[in-house]
């Protein structure tokens, strides 16, 4: 499955660090920024995170909310978020129903092997619920200026 820009987000419910959840209905009338990364605490998605928390009084300025979804633990979450700081929600989709929602779940390749895994994604999403910008295969640098610029066009 796949999800283009101007089709609805798919909804969804996860468990969230710190005991909570996060449902993504419950938060129209804000913009979400939903990006998807492989693992907590490698090197990549430690600076893609870190990338959000040093601009997210920016993101806040435009009324967006920050999520970050990987298939790993509440309790990794909650070890990552306090090793760096991170003052926006991480979502546990261990099951991996909201990748393959949003179709970050895909065959990689690394030295000739196959495996399946997290393809880094951000969906910025509407007030209304509706998808209105798509990066896949993220290289890190650069991004968060890119997501932020297109969350302030909105």
């Amino acid at each position: 499955m796949t999800v283009d820009v101007g089709t609805p987000a798919p909804d969804f419910t996860l468990p969230t660090d710190g005991g909570g959840s996060v449902t993504l209905s419950a938060l129209r009338g804000r913009t979400v920024v939903l990006y998807f990364y492989p693992k907590d605490d490698t090197s990549g998605c430690t600076s893609e995170a870190c990338g959000f928390r040093d601009s997210l009084p920016d993101f806040t300025g435009v009324d967006a909310v920050v999520i970050g979804v990987s298939k790993d633990s509440v309790a990794s979450h909650d070890k990552f978020k306090a090793k760096h700081d991170l003052p926006f929600t991480l979502a546990s989709d261990t099951d991996g129903a909201v990748c393959e929602a949003y179709g970050t779940w895909v065959e990689k390749s690394m030295y000739g092997r196959k495996y399946m895994g997290i393809d880094r994604a951000t969906f910025l999403i509407d007030k209304e619920g509706v998808v209105r910008n798509v990066w896949r295969k993220v290289k890190v640098t650069g991004h968060v200026d890119a997501v932020l610029k297109a969350a302030k066009a909105l």
